[in-house]
């Protein structure tokens, strides 16, 4: 747990220390509303009373930031939310490494029969402001997704993806959109 959060920190302050973990919390609520979401999704199979503890505070963030992060949400080491605000990530989402979210984004399930599910979403992710993921989906690695593009399919790796229904604009990938990308490996 205290990787996932220092990668977490690492990637709002580019460093780690007691210092820059006051400065994060205090000053980035998507920072504060991750830390609370790794403690709960910790302690949910840990200790009980720990986790409901958490569980409080990070429904209390969730209310408050506009930001429906699932406890139950599966998402890698250095997780960033750059703006609060209407972001909903689905209780069954899979989300990798090193991912970027913007404002109004939506990760949810969709679909009918065995297409119904919930993305899969790879390592150096950036989602641009208003996005839309749905579906059972898998985005690759280092894939850039485009302001308000509506993703109901699956992406190579290193795409760049804009429109309504997303399509691949470019090759470049993401990996100038990510800050202070943390290195797990």
């Amino acid at each position: 747990m205290r990787q996932y959060i220092k990668s977490d920190l690492y990637r709002y302050c580019g460093s780690y220390s007691k210092t820059q973990f006051v400065k994060a919390y205090f000053i980035y609520p998507g920072f504060r509303i991750t830390l609370f979401y790794r403690l709960a999704k910790y302690y949910k199979k840990r200790n009980f009373l720990l986790f409901v503890f958490f569980k409080l505070f990070h429904r209390r963030y969730v209310i408050k930031y506009g930001i429906d992060l699932a406890v139950d949400a599966t998402i890698g080491y250095g997780f960033y939310m750059g703006h609060f605000g209407g972001i909903n990530i689905s209780p069954k989402a899979i989300i990798g490494n090193n991912c970027n979210i913007s404002q109004g984004v939506t990760i949810g399930i969709s679909g009918r029969g065995e297409n119904r599910g919930v993305p899969e979403i790879g390592d150096g992710i950036y989602i641009g402001p208003g996005a839309k993921l749905f579906g059972k989906i898998k985005i690759g690695n280092f894939v850039a997704v485009g302001a308000n593009a509506v993703v109901n399919k699956s992406f190579p790796d290193r795409s760049v993806i804009a429109g309504i229904p997303a399509k691949v604009i470019s090759q470049q990938g993401s990996e100038e959109f990510i800050l202070n990308p943390y290195d797990i490996y």
